[in-house]
C-alpha cells in the first residue's frame, strides 16, 4: 500500500496543518510530509500542484485528495477504523463531532488576537472582551467534556481523539500568550503539550528560521 502524503505549512505558524498531522502521528499512520512555507509570493503555484484549493494541509492518496483539516480527520477515520479515530460511544463520538466542528468555524477573536506562535512567548496583559469570550468558551467545553466523557484518560473524551487534535492549537495558544486557566482546563492543556506528536511538531516549529510580520503579536 503506497504511504499517505500531507502537505503542510510552516509548524511555526500553521495550525490547521498542525491538526491532521497529529492524527496521523498518534495514530501511528505512516505518511509523506511535504512542507511549503506559506504566505509568500509563489506558496499559492506550489500548493496547486497538489490542490486547486490553494491551501493547507492536503491529504493525497493515491488517486485521491482531501484538502480541509476536519475533512482530513473524518477520511482517517474511515480508512483506519481500527485506530479510533474518534471515540466509539455514539454519544462520546456525537458530541466530539459537535465541539470539533465548533472549533472549526468559531472563536475568530482568539484566532485573530493569538495567532500560532510556537516559537514566541508573548503574555497578555489585558485582552478584548471578545477573545475572553472565546476563551471563557473553550473552557466551557474542556470541562463539560471531560466531566462527560473524560474517564480513562487525560483527553477530552479519556483517550485522545481528533476533537483533542482540533484543540492542539489552542493548547499551544494558550501556553504562547500565558492565558490563565482554571485546574481542569491547565490539566488538559498539559496534557496535550505532553503529547510526542506535540512535541516533535514544536521542536521542527523552533528550528524554522522564516518569520510572518503579521503573526508575530507583540506583547499588550
Amino acid at each position: 500500500m503506497p504511504k499517505l502524503t500531507l502537505v503542510i505549512g510552516n509548524k511555526n505558524y500553521s495550525s490547521w496543518s498542525l491538526r491532521p498531522w497529529l492524527v496521523l502521528k498518534q495514530a501511528g499512520i505512516s505518511f509523506n510530509e511535504i512542507l511549503i512555507a506559506i504566505r509568500k509570493p509563489d506558496s499559492g503555484s506550489k500548493i496547486e500542484r497538489y490542490s486547486n484549493a490553494g491551501r493547507v494541509p492536503v491529504l493525497i492518496d493515491g488517486k485521491i485528495t482531501v484538502w480541509e483539516s476536519l475533512a482530513i480527520c473524518e477520511y482517517l477515520a474511515e480508512k483506519f477504523a481500527s485506530k479510533k479515530i474518534w471515540p466509539a460511544n455514539r454519544a462520546a463520538r456525537a458530541a466530539a463531532r459537535a465541539v470539533s466542528h465548533e472549533m472549526h468555524a468559531g472563536f475568530t477573536a482568539l484566532r485573530s488576537a493569538m495567532p500560532m506562535n510556537c516559537r514566541a512567548s508573548i503574555p497578555q496583559r489585558g485582552v478584548s472582551s471578545q477573545v475572553a469570550a472565546d476563551i471563557q468558551r473553550i473552557q466551557r467545553i474542556w470541562k463539560e467534556m471531560r466531566k462527560k466523557f473524560g474517564k480513562g484518560g487525560p483527553f477530552l473524551f479519556g483517550r485522545f481523539s481528533a476533537a483533542d487534535a482540533m484543540f492542539a492549537p489552542v493548547c499551544l495558544r494558550f501556553r504562547t500568550y500565558d492565558v490563565k486557566l482554571d485546574p481542569v482546563c491547565r490539566r488538559y492543556a498539559a496534557a496535550v503539550l505532553e503529547l510526542p506528536g506535540i512535541r516533535e511538531w514544536v521542536e521542527s516549529a523552533r528550528r524554522e528560521t522564516d518569520v510572518i510580520p503579521e503573526m508575530e503579536v507583540k506583547s499588550s
